[in-house]
């Protein structure tokens, strides 16, 4: 971005080397803090699958009253669940990602 000016009660004010050079780093932090769309979206994929992790731990404890087929399952999902982000290169792959359904 060229800052060369700023306005100040209606007049503009031509800035010097040193505020152009000043706004333009604050600029260049500003847009350097700000994710991608690409990271947004891995971001809200993570949380929901951490969350189905953590929601689903109870599955995998000793003492839970689920069959051996039913915890395979629940341990099938979490196992897909873990993989998830795996080679995930682009937002449309996240869009269309086949999200796995719990048992």
């Amino acid at each position: 971005m060229a800052y060369t000016h700023q306005i100040k009660n209606g007049i503009r004010i031509e800035l010097t080397a040193e505020e152009i050079a000043q706004r333009e780093a604050e600029a260049q932090t500003i847009l350097d803090s700000k994710l991608s769309e690409f990271d947004m979206a891995m971001e809200d994929l993570r949380a929901k699958r951490n969350k189905d992790l953590q929601d689903s731990d109870w599955t995998q404890l000793p003492d839970n009253t689920l069959t051996s087929a039913q915890r395979n399952a629940w341990m099938l999902f979490r196992t897909e669940l873990r993989n998830i982000t795996n080679g995930l290169t682009t937002v449309d792959q996240i869009k269309n990602l086949d999200y796995p359904d719990k048992p």
